[in-house]
């Protein structure tokens, strides 16, 4: 009959080597998870890059829209860690990644074009509405809302931040507020070209204290740069064509506010150099919306703080 101490220590290791197991599992579990790339036909004009991680039993839906000037590689990380729970969907959007970039007399570039292409996405990869949460920030947030005017039933629920729902240019970074009208935003658009190198390693983190600036991934770096003047457009040819509709789309979705039926949650990063978080309060105040603030995050919190945003998709689904 073993001893009581011996007993102990003979549990003790037992306990252990389950908690070693189930931590191995866990890690194996997560590190056999892929993100599958892909493309999708939208329509004659449009393929979308996307990126699915697959879960054979998943609890809900999530789809993951980027800003600028970001691609779907930004998500790649996050998906694969919420690819344990759920199905995980991002895209590139038209004039980004490696999406289409068709001529701006066939597509417009605007947000709610914008809000068509996803419409249409989300139909055609057959994402069931009940259970999807939408996760957009910063050029992929006003499209999510103002599809939901439509159809409140496009998602059980979205997650916006870091955006600009109102045309209050007075709360934007003066390049941006510059792109909204002629003729600073031409002007804008070939600086933004001619710099696109500082924009694209600096954007993320521009205004941050030294102890929180941080690095992308190597493969979502890569991705952005390679990607920026893919096709005959430009990442920030799109984004003019975005902006030279902004405040039109901007107008008709505040007039439109009280038809907003989606349950909705925003999230802004206390440090936002680009859009301040009075905005963000103005349109949770508006709609109802609970409003968090991120201390010490800039505008990008899935790439600051990514752990943040996996808490915050899991919440939305309990």
């Amino acid at each position: 009959m073993l001893k009581p101490w011996l007993r102990t220590l003979v549990a003790t290791a037992a306990l252990l080597f389950t908690a070693v197991v189930a931590g191995y599992a866990d890690n194996h579990s997560q590190n056999a998870r892929t993100a599958d790339v892909g493309f999708i036909e939208i329509d004659q004009d449009i393929t979308l890059r996307r990126m699915i991680v697959h879960n054979p039993s998943p609890k809900g839906t999530v789809l993951f829209l980027h800003g600028f000037p970001e691609t779907l590689y930004v998500w790649k990380d996050i998906s694969i860690a919420l690819g344990d729970e759920y199905e995980v969907h991002s895209f590139d959007w038209p004039g980004y990644g490696k999406s289409s970039r068709p001529a701006v007399e066939k597509f417009s570039y605007a947000p709610k074009s914008y809000a068509d292409v996803l419409k249409a996405y989300i139909e055609k990869a057959g994402i069931d509405q009940l259970h999807l949460t939408i996760y957009a920030t910063d050029i992929g947030a006003l499209p999510a809302l103002l599809l939901a005017l439509d159809e409140p039933s496009i998602a059980k629920s979205i997650i916006v931040g870091d955006f600009a729902p109102f045309n209050r240019p007075a709360y934007m970074f003066e390049s941006l507020q510059n792109l909204k009208a002629e003729p600073a935003a031409s002007k804008t658009r070939a600086y933004m070209n001619k710099t696109s190198a500082e924009i694209l390693a600096n954007a993320y983190r521009r205004d941050l204290p030294k102890e929180q600036q941080f690095d992308l991934k190597v493969d979502v770096n890569y991705d952005m740069i390679r990607s920026w003047g893919h096709g005959d457009l430009t990442s920030a040819d799109a984004f003019y064509y975005y902006y030279s509709n902004f405040t039109r789309d901007q107008e008709y979705f505040e007039a439109k506010l009280d038809k907003l039926r989606t349950p909705v949650k925003v999230i802004w990063g206390e440090r936002d150099f680009y859009i301040e978080k009075e905005m963000g309060r103005e349109f949770a105040a508006k709609t109802g919306a609970k409003f968090d603030v991120l201390p010490g995050v800039g505008h990008y919190p899935h790439l600051q703080i990514p752990e943040q945003t996996i808490r915050e998709v899991r919440a939305s689904f309990r």
